[in-house]
């Protein structure tokens, strides 16, 4: 099964959705694809030897374009940041989480090696993960430039036009009616 994922630039801006496993959480590191070089050209009349000449190049460092981010985005934001900073706090307080069980697992299991009497085994216990590491992208001056009321569309202008089209028609039948009762009326009195 597949998912769709949010993909983000370097400021974690979304910028639009990737399809990955079910599986995929977290957040990895887009980078852009090298251009494949080209091989040189040879002249015709030279003999092309079976082994190649593999110099080795160093490798040039890829260029970081984005993430991809497992965590879901919330609905209700105008132009969603993913917040990498707070991203990194996190795992850095994971790593430290690690590295503390890690450390007292050992410290009980030598306690344990020796014969001395220790309490129970250490049991891991993950930092919680922050719950606002998806935030609107966009100020609040902004986002009152996005929802004040603007000019009409032209649908909107087309259906206010259709709806005086209307009342002027209704209120011609109307005045069309009064004028025939008032005609009836006069040929009624006047036989």
């Amino acid at each position: 099964m597949s998912k769709a994922v949010p993909k983000v630039d370097l400021n974690g801006l979304y910028i639009e959705d990737a399809i990955q496993d079910d599986s995929f959480t977290g957040v990895v590191p887009i980078y852009a694809q090298p251009e494949p070089e080209k091989a040189p050209e040879l002249p015709e009349d030279e003999e092309i030897e079976d082994e190649l000449d593999v110099s080795e190049e160093p490798e040039q460092p890829r260029e970081l374009i984005g993430y991809l981010v497992g965590i879901p985005l919330p609905t209700g934001l105008y132009h969603p940041r993913f917040d990498l900073v707070a991203w990194d706090a996190y795992q850095d307080a994971v790593l430290e989480a690690q590295s503390d069980y890690a450390d007292e697992l050992h410290d009980w299991r030598e306690q344990w090696a020796e014969g001395v009497e220790q309490g129970t085994e250490p049991v891991y216990a993950p930092p919680a993960q922050p719950d606002n590491l998806w935030v609107e992208g966009l100020t609040p001056e902004e986002i009152a430039e996005l929802t004040k009321p603007g000019e009409h569309t032209e649908v909107e202008k087309l259906k206010f036009e259709n709806e005086a089209l209307k009342k002027l028609i209704e209120d011609k039948d109307r005045e069309n009616k009064n004028a025939l009762f008032e005609i009836y009326s006069i040929l009624l009195v006047g036989e």
